[in-house]
């Protein structure tokens, strides 16, 4: 019997297949989408998925200001952040962030899914959020997935 064809064999770095994708948040709603995404920049859908290895795609998001929160999060829910310094507690609604920064909600949202650890952190440079429709990335011929 041949023991080669029972081994398991596990993604590295070199054999990884990465690609670019784009997906478009218009009307997503925030949490459903966010965890999609953040599967896609994991390497979940793939077959040959590994957990400690970087095997997911690169994620381009486009429309980040159209993403919908329900109930009354708009207004009700609170983001939190310090200054770090003494009594430097800033708090921010999903409302006033879209205002000035839209594309944060999104990346906060992806960023609380992915692990808090070494690959969580090398996981999240692979996202790439934009306002509006245009994106820098042509170059890299990203393909367009519905979710």
């Amino acid at each position: 019997m041949d023991s080669l064809s029972y081994k398991t064999t596990f993604a590295n770095k070199q054999t990884v297949q990465k690609e670019w994708v784009v997906v478009d948040a218009e009307n997503k709603t925030l949490g459903r989408f966010a965890s999609e995404v953040a599967k896609i920049l994991k390497g979940k859908h793939k077959p040959s998925y590994t957990p400690h290895v970087d095997c997911g795609d690169n994620v381009i998001i486009l429309n980040a200001e159209k993403v919908r929160l329900t109930g009354a999060k708009m207004t009700d829910k609170v983001y939190t952040r310090h200054t770090g310094q003494p009594g430097g507690q800033r708090f921010q609604t999903p409302k006033e962030v879209l205002e000035k920064y839209p594309e944060r909600i999104l990346e906060r949202a992806v960023k609380g899914m992915l692990p808090k650890n070494r690959l969580g952190r090398e996981l999240f440079r692979n996202l790439h959020v934009y306002v509006g429709v245009q994106h820098p990335h042509e170059a890299q011929q990203p393909k367009v997935i519905k979710l």
